[in-house]
């Protein structure tokens, strides 16, 4: 299973969890929840990020339910469950 695939799977699961820093850059943006799932399930991921001693991190691009575009920065847990780092419009 590709990695775009295994992260809706979680969208669709609801195996998440949005970080406090998400949750804060989300307010400032004006965006909730449903948009940062909605960016996932129709977007790509853009880049891989493997310089973390935490783990891989993707940047995921797509639009929110406006039609903004906007990313995701997210990564798996250890506990194969996904973590949404942080958001931004742009």
């Amino acid at each position: 299973m590709s990695v775009i695939k295994k992260i809706r799977q979680c969208i669709v699961d609801r195996e998440y969890y949005l970080s406090s820093h998400a949750e804060e850059e989300m307010l400032d943006d004006g965006l909730e929840r449903a948009d940062i799932e909605h960016a996932i399930l129709k977007g790509f991921v853009e880049k891989k990020l493997t310089h973390d001693t935490r783990g891989t991190r993707y940047r995921i691009k797509g639009p929110a339910r406006s039609g903004k575009t906007m990313h995701v920065i997210c990564r798996f847990r250890e506990e194969a469950n996904l973590i949404i780092i942080t958001v931004y419009a742009l």
